[in-house]
């Protein structure tokens, strides 16, 4: 009920043009925790942590809130649509013991220990209204930190890894006349969220580019006021979920695997998420 991400400058930027119909329709959404951190499974004398222990009895998407909340604001997810099934893919586990290896030696048990969970996830999802969102999962591969942040429209798209947006009879084509990508200043310029407009300045010393200030700030509001703070129970279950829901699905060979429906049907009525 706190996820961060939710409140990146970059995404409630993204959410103001989804609203205001910049992108047309939404088909698709790609993102992902993708983290360098499988260092964080264990202990300095290479005992497991508790990102450890998950590692060796889980496999699924263990962290998928991250990348989810934004993904679930863009497609008024629980507020007018909902998650209806997913099926989930791991493949084999490398990295713990190749780190094992090389920092504790190739004789100590975590270099040895069989784990359960593949270095790579990938988890598609569904929903009612029959958008796709595809979800990745990865903390054991050498890489750059990367949350994707791509959001596909009948009329552009954008990328909030690349910072870029391609807009249709708006942006640039190339010399054969294919679609190209621009550079997004002008339109944080015209889309900024009117939160950032507010808070820029009280949020600039907090954490993750500001967007942990208003977080806070927003989380806090909706308690003081005694209204609904703007991720409720039902996103927390929904976008949670995903984590036994994925373990289910690749245990069973990628099957599909249904959501419940934590919201009893109120996603049909509920309005979406409105921030000022």
């Amino acid at each position: 009920m706190l996820e961060n991400v939710c409140y990146f400058r970059n995404v409630l930027m993204a959410l103001n043009q989804v609203r205001q119909g910049l992108l047309g329709e939404l088909l698709h959404c790609e993102v992902g925790y993708q983290h360098f951190v499988r260092g964080s499974q264990f202990t300095k004398n290479g005992d497991l942590t508790w990102r450890g222990i998950h590692a060796v009895e889980r496999n699924g998407n263990q962290y998928p809130t991250h990348a989810i909340g934004p993904a679930a604001w863009w497609m008024n997810i629980n507020r007018g649509d909902r998650f209806t099934y997913l099926n989930s893919m791991s493949g084999n586990s490398r990295g713990p013991n190749l780190f094992a290896a090389k920092t504790f030696g190739a004789g100590h048990a975590s270099s040895r220990r069989s784990f359960a969970q593949g270095d790579v996830n990938t988890t598609l999802i569904k929903t009612e209204k029959g958008l796709t969102v595809t979800l990745h999962y990865n903390t054991q591969s050498p890489r750059p930190y990367d949350l994707i942040l791509r959001v596909q429209g009948t009329g552009g798209i954008y990328s909030g890894a690349m910072e870029k947006i391609c807009i249709d009879g708006r942006s640039p084509v190339t010399a054969s006349g294919e679609p190209a990508w621009e550079d997004t200043t002008a339109y944080y310029e015209r889309y900024e969220h009117p939160l950032w407009k507010r808070l820029t300045k009280a949020a600039a010393s907090s954490g993750h580019g500001g967007s942990d200030y208003i977080t806070l700030h927003e989380f806090v509001k909706a308690v003081r006021n005694r209204t609904q703070t703007p991720i409720d129970v039902y996103d927390a279950a929904t976008w949670s979920a995903i984590i036994p829901l994925s373990e289910q699905s690749v245990a069973a060979r990628s099957a599909p695997v249904d959501f419940p429906d934590f919201t009893k049907g109120k996603w049909r009525t509920a309005k979406p998420i409105i921030l000022e």
